[in-house]
């Protein structure tokens, strides 16, 4: 029996995938921070919403480190389902949690008003392209009925893509960083 040919965003995730694994290899970080710090500057005192980096994905932890007001990070509470947000600092004990990215032993809900936001591919139409979950296009989508909620894109510049499949349920980025600066959607 023949294997099902993969769809496009399937091909877009694995490119991607490669992309980013060649830049994480260079250590871009530092730049990348630097620009982070920089786009998060106007939203000093409100709450964060971070990440614990996975494979290949460029770490904010210093830039959420140095943050003055509340951090939380995501915790995947199953299929299907939006993300919660708990709260973080260095200190705070963490367990493994999902697809390996560690969560605090603590629940401390938080709900943050900006997003800094992992993908795998992002164009400069503010598109994000992500693992496939669909995790943080609902998360956005739900926060965003309520109120208003800054996702912004942390990413090598390699990671950029001219165009992948999008569904009707993406949500975009208000702006992406990358260690070339900061780009603003909008």
């Amino acid at each position: 029996m023949a294997q099902p040919m993969p769809d496009a965003k399937t091909m877009a995730r694995k490119a991607a995938f490669a992309r980013r694994k060649t830049a994480h290899a260079t250590g871009l970080d530092g730049p990348a921070r630097t620009h982070l710090s920089k786009a998060l500057a106007r939203f000093a005192g409100r709450t964060l919403g971070g990440y614990m980096p996975i494979r290949t994905e460029i770490d904010p932890r210093p830039v959420m480190s140095a943050w003055d007001g509340p951090v939380c990070v995501p915790v995947v509470l199953g299929k299907g389902k939006p993300l919660a947000f708990h709260r973080w600092s260095p200190e705070t004990e963490m367990i493994p949690g999902a697809f390996g990215a560690a969560v605090p032993v603590d629940a401390i809900p938080l709900a943050p008003e900006i997003l800094i936001v992992p993908l795998l591919a992002f164009t400069l139409r503010g598109d994000r392209l992500g693992y496939g979950g669909g995790f943080y296009d609902r998360t956005l989508e739900r926060a965003r009925a309520d109120r208003p909620v800054t996702a912004i894109g942390f990413a090598y510049s390699a990671q950029q893509a001219d165009m992948f499949p999008r569904d009707s349920t993406d949500q975009p980025l208000d702006a992406v960083v990358t260690e070339n600066g900061i780009r603003w959607f909008g």
